[in-house]
């Protein structure tokens, strides 16, 4: 069973009731001179997100949230260095 190819011009002025069509499953073939063209399809779904995928992989120390020392803090200009006084950033 051969599909109907839609022609370009009736594409384009039912443009929104083909997409509501192919939206539906339907897919649909646009072309010219009885030679389709293009094909207007459905977008396949987007795959789902798995989450958790590192679980178990990676480790969080115990002094994750701990106060960083005051020399990395000094690094970080958020503290004024100790040979220089204030920070230069």
């Amino acid at each position: 069973m051969s599909q109907a190819i839609v022609p370009i011009h009736q594409a384009k002025t039912n443009l929104s009731q083909l997409v509501k069509r192919a939206a539906g499953g339907e897919r649909i073939l646009i072309g010219s001179y009885g030679r389709a063209e293009v094909v207007l399809s459905p977008v396949s779904a987007s795959p789902c997100k798995r989450l958790g995928i590192l679980e178990g992989k990676l480790t969080v120390p115990e002094d994750f949230d701990a106060p960083l020392p005051p020399e990395i803090l000094a690094g970080l200009c958020l503290l004024p260095r100790p040979s220089v006084s204030p920070c230069d950033c």
